[in-house]
Parts: C-alpha cells; sequence; structure tokens
C-alpha cells in the first residue's frame, strides 16, 4: 500500500475511535475519491447507512461544474435527505482527510442545508 493510504488509514482510525453516530445524531461521513465526493449519514449504533449523496447522482452529475461546487451540492442534498428523515444535528467525520477543499465545501453544503455539526 501506498505511505499517503496507510497514513490516512491511521488518522481515519483515530477519528473513528471518538466519533460515533446515533439514530438522533447519525455520522456524517465523507469519501472522496479523484472523480467523485460521497456522503452518507450512517446511524454506528445499528450499523445502518440512513441517506446517501454523491456527486454520481443524476440531478449533480447533470450540472458540469468544478468538483469543489459539486461537492457543495452533495451537501446540500445529504442536508434535504437528512431533513426529510427529520435529523438536525450530525457528527462530521472527514474520514482522514484534511478539513480543506472539496471536503470543506461539503460541510458548507451540508451547514447551508440546515444541519447542525
Amino acid at each position: 500500500m501506498d505511505a499517503k493510504v496507510i497514513r490516512r488509514q491511521k488518522i481515519r482510525y483515530n477519528i473513528r475511535k471518538t466519533v460515533s453516530g446515533t439514530a438522533q445524531r447519525p455520522r456524517l461521513s465523507v469519501f472522496r475519491s479523484n472523480a467523485d465526493i460521497y456522503a452518507q449519514l450512517i446511524d454506528d449504533e445499528n450499523g445502518a447507512t440512513l441517506a446517501a449523496a454523491s456527486t454520481k447522482d443524476k440531478d449533480i452529475s447533470a450540472q458540469k461544474s468544478p468538483k469543489v461546487t459539486q461537492s457543495n451540492l452533495v451537501g446540500k442534498a445529504i442536508a434535504a435527505k437528512a431533513a426529510a428523515l427529520g435529523v438536525t444535528t450530525v457528527v462530521f467525520d472527514r474520514g482522514g482527510y484534511l478539513y480543506h477543499g472539496r471536503i470543506k465545501a461539503v460541510a458548507d453544503g451540508a451547514r447551508e442545508g440546515g444541519l447542525k455539526f
């Protein structure tokens, strides 16, 4: 494995030791690949994914825009799905990535959509 991947895994494990989601306050987990970004609302007590959004969703991928702008739309989409479930507060899990760029754009989009964390 690449040294960068191993480093991210260690950071991820340390974050997951302290960050855990419940049904009332799920974990907003973010995964970033080179091309896309994915966000999930996870209830760790039951091991269930409550909602998910990504740049592969038809309404987001149809908008040809920069990746940071699309990440913001993913944040807004996950916030809308959370509101439909009656969730207002979440725990943010950056997944070992730096809180900057596309990860920050997802968080800002979720906040604009009405989520608190």
